[in-house]
């Protein structure tokens, strides 16, 4: 069932809306019977991924490489992994994006060689590709996903080693053309002139979004992977500023806050996995992205979901998608999160890069140099905001459809539709805190 203000309940929908004053109503059982219906069976095993790709959007009818599809899938699994394994840490709200991290950490991959680098394959789920051609394949799929006049989206990786390693011309112009990433040498033993050399760094990757990024570093730093990354969501449909709303959000059982709620009726994609107890909404993007709403049942708690959070279960989520009439609420956040990430790693079983015995010669140096810790900061705005300026219009329809109020915690998910690719996954247990 899908909960308080979008409860999968028996009820006669009621109530009449004034600008300003939305009126109360739930996605009655009523709506899930009808023509309308949206049911999710227990998740299945995965159709082939072309068919995933044909229902993903119409952007996705283009012709996608199988192996572009099996990447995106490799990611998405060490993705969702990464998730899961920060959630475990944490009550608070969380923000991330799978693909920018695993950019720095293909290019981590391509510096080490040996039992390291078999390791880093196998904890980010890629064994069995070819090394060769890794880099290009990535080039490929980072061609797609990250567009051009996708303005609102800036990210960025890098790998800093010490001063005295020997970083190797042909390794920096790997890193630079097939990843777009940057390698510099930074002299650690200088630790403030590192520090505001990779602060400043992020604040010119995401256009002054992310101010800081590593807040004080060890002399004795040896090497360094970093990634950064700001979105700034425009709905397509939007929503329109001028009915959002002061509204309660349920924390927990015992706290409620009042959050500003957008407001939109239309036409959307909805599921229910009757398996995990979620309602799942999709809102389309205008730069070809679109971000997966999943909301527990009232009596379900989130950690429980969390751990259903998987690629396949996405991907069954996805597939499950069926349009109908709905009047949306969804609450208005900013959220910045930052990790550092060496122990979640460690959990991943991605350790020897760590060790003193790790092999990272195929930077250009000598055996010795280990990795220090990898560090990861995301912001995003979810809000009104459109590329024109123009404020969104309801639709129209004869008879008020039913309401979802996104008003307790959920879990959020933004994937790029040509592919599939994860961009971006989070958890918002309060909206009013960053």
């Amino acid at each position: 069932m899908i909960g308080r203000g979008g409860s999968v309940i028996s009820g006669k929908i009621t109530g009449t809306r004034s600008i300003g004053a939305p009126h109360r109503m739930t996605v009655s059982s009523a709506a899930y019977g009808s023509d309308n219906m949206v049911t999710m069976a227990p998740c299945t095993p995965l159709l082939p991924v072309i068919l995933l790709l044909v229902l993903l959007g119409p952007a996705s009818q283009e012709t996608i490489n199988p192996a572009l599809v099996d990447l995106t899938n490799r990611n998405a699994d060490f993705g969702t992994r990464m998730y899961r394994a920060i959630a475990s840490r944490t009550d608070d709200n969380i923000f991330l994006s799978p693909f920018t991290l695993s950019t720095g950490l293909l290019v981590l991959l391509s510096a080490t060689s040996g039992s390291t680098q078999e390791q880093l394959f196998q904890g980010l789920t890629l064994t069995g590709l070819d090394h060769q051609s890794l880099p290009d394949l990535f080039r490929t799929l980072r061609n797609v996903v990250l567009r051009r006049d996708a303005a609102n989206l800036q990210q960025g990786a890098a790998i800093f080693p010490g001063e005295n390693f020997q970083l190797s011309t042909a390794f920096q112009d790997l890193v630079q053309n097939k990843f777009g990433v940057k390698a510099q040498k930074l002299s650690y033993t200088l630790p403030r002139e590192s520090e505001d050399a990779i602060n400043g760094w992020a604040q010119e990757q995401t256009e002054g979004k992310i101010q800081e990024l590593v807040p004080t570093l060890d002399p004795q730093t040896q090497l360094l992977l970093a990634s950064v990354a700001s979105y700034q969501t425009r709905f397509n449909p939007p929503f329109n500023s001028s009915v959002t709303l002061d509204e309660r959000f349920f924390v927990d059982k015992y706290h409620v806050v009042m959050v500003p709620m957008m407001f939109r009726a239309d036409k959307y994609f909805l599921a229910y996995d009757r398996s995990v107890k979620v309602g799942v909404l999709k809102l389309p993007m205008a730069d070809g992205a679109a971000m997966l709403v999943v909301l527990p049942d009232e009596d379900v708690d989130i950690t429980a979901v969390e751990d259903e959070v998987t690629s396949e279960n996405i991907q069954a989520w996805i597939r499950q998608l069926k349009k109908t009439k709905l009047e949306v609420q969804l609450p208005r956040f900013t959220l910045e999160s930052s990790y550092s990430l060496k122990d979640t790693l460690q959990t991943l079983h991605i350790t020897q890069v760590f060790e003193d015995d790790a092999d990272i010669s195929n930077m250009g140096g000598a055996k010795g140099t280990k990795l220090t810790q990898v560090y990861h900061k995301s912001v995003i705005s979810v809000d009104e905001a459109t590329d024109d300026g123009i404020q969104g219009r309801d639709a129209a329809f004869a008879t008020p459809p039913p309401r979802l109020t996104i008003n307790r915690p959920f879990i959020f998910i933004i994937f790029q539709q040509t592919t599939g690719s994860l961009l971006f996954m989070g958890r918002v247990t309060n909206p009013l805190k960053n």
